[in-house]
């Protein structure tokens, strides 16, 4: 708690080397191990950012990683190639907290996490993985769903530091939805458990109908279903060859591109309309241009005839004023443009979110500067926008707070 508001943050993050995860790997992968060797890169590790200082440098998983690199005002260079790399942000960024991030938390150091978020005042973390999730769907099914098993088991020894405060989600394959449903089935009891997120190769939209066991099984076990952007490996973010090869560009077009397009399709299908309980987020997409797309989204499908299912219930504009559609800000929007946003669509949508341990936190500062908003916003709005939306969005069968008022 800070200030007198609980504070739920909706994206955090881990990154385990491939030495943490081997740890939770079964046989069979372990077995196939060699077969990520074009994909393995060692790197220093990076003070100050959770990594595990005390061991220098670590193995990670880099799965084909888009390089861009041209500085805008000059000429285009050639084209490096692909391979196993840290993407075109590596190096870029820097860390801004005032104090350090606590050494191992993004690998196996959850009391530090905690400590973490005592200091800064996080009841809860949601917790994603790194971009070699994202990118898994591009590897041969049965390395992906061998990553994906030794993170659902690291992910709930992890989680049990304190399964009432640290959360996480269940990974969906889109290249094998049976699976995907089942593994949802297997692990939608534990607490730990708060969300799915559906992990697709490059070229499949999210609407296909094979999908259909992954809203399913979402939706019987009452999980939200989440996108969270990522833009350095495949399956890349829209409009990736567009950006005429500047990482900046790539950085603020290709999130929020890639959260729209989520969006669009999750509302456009009826899948809304198919599954009643199902409640769709964006994370790390930006927030501020979430009216103005639900609004122009509402008169396309009006104004270009034949583009969603006759049988759609809905626009999108009323999903999200309904209450199935919710959005992580980036604080670097600002209190303005958050006010403007919730006065378009209401203080029902919007959630708390730093992006610790990453570059783009201010810890141990992120949720005092937001809940400064206040101001601007007003006490229960910010109440909605540090914890009880994404009470709504998330499933969480525990809190800090269970059993209390």
């Amino acid at each position: 708690m800070r200030a007198g508001f609980r504070v739920i943050d909706s994206d955090t993050h881990v990154n385990p080397s491939l030495d943490v995860l081997l740890r939770y790997a079964d046989k069979e992968f372990r077995d196939r191990f060699d077969e990520l060797a074009p994909y393995r890169r060692t790197v220093k590790t990076v003070m100050g950012r959770g990594d595990a200082e005390d061991v220098g440098e670590s193995s990670i998983l880099s799965i084909k990683p888009v390089r861009l690199q041209r500085a805008a005002g000059s000429r285009p260079s050639p084209a490096p190639e692909q391979g196993a790399d840290r993407g075109f942000l590596s190096g870029r960024t820097q860390m801004v907290t005032r104090q350090p991030i606590t050494s191992r938390v993004a690998e196996d150091n959850a009391r530090g996490r905690l400590r973490d978020m005592d200091l800064e005042g996080r009841d809860i973390d949601f917790i994603i993985p790194g971009t070699w999730a994202y990118g898994a769907p591009a590897l041969a099914p049965h390395l992906a769903q061998g990553l994906y098993r030794a993170y659902h088991r690291y992910m709930a020894e992890y989680c049990a530091a304190d399964s009432r405060r640290l959360k996480s989600m269940v990974m969906a394959l889109g290249t094998d939805p049976a699976w995907s449903a089942k593994v949802i089935e297997q692990h939608a009891g534990e607490d730990w458990v708060a969300a799915v997120w559906p992990l697709l190769p490059e070229g499949m939209p999210i609407d296909l109908p094979d999908l259909e066991p992954i809203w399913a099984a979402a939706d019987e076990a009452d999980l939200p279903i989440m996108y969270h952007a990522f833009t350095i490996e495949t399956p890349y973010f829209p409009g990736y060859r567009d950006v005429w090869d500047n990482p900046a560009m790539g950085r603020c077009a290709g999130q929020t591109w890639g959260g729209q397009r989520f969006i669009s399709f999750m509302l456009m299908s009826g899948m809304l309309d198919r599954y009643p309980r199902l409640r769709i987020g964006t994370l790390e997409s930006g927030h501020g241009w979430l009216p103005h797309w639900l609004v122009r989204l509402t008169r396309q499908i009006d104004y270009v005839r034949g583009s969603v299912p006759a049988t759609l219930k809905h626009t999108p504009l009323e999903y999200a004023q309904m209450g199935r559609v919710f959005c992580s800000i980036d604080f670097s929007e600002g209190a303005a443009l958050t006010k403007g946003a919730i006065d378009l669509i209401g203080d029902h949508v919007f959630m708390f979110a730093s992006d610790y341990p990453h570059p783009e936190t201010i810890f141990p500062d992120h949720a005092d500067t937001v809940i400064a908003w206040r101001r601007e916003l007003g006490e229960a709005t910010t109440q909605k926008l540090m914890w009880e939306n994404a009470t709504r969005f998330l499933r969480l069968t525990s809190t800090p707070w269970s059993g209390r008022g």
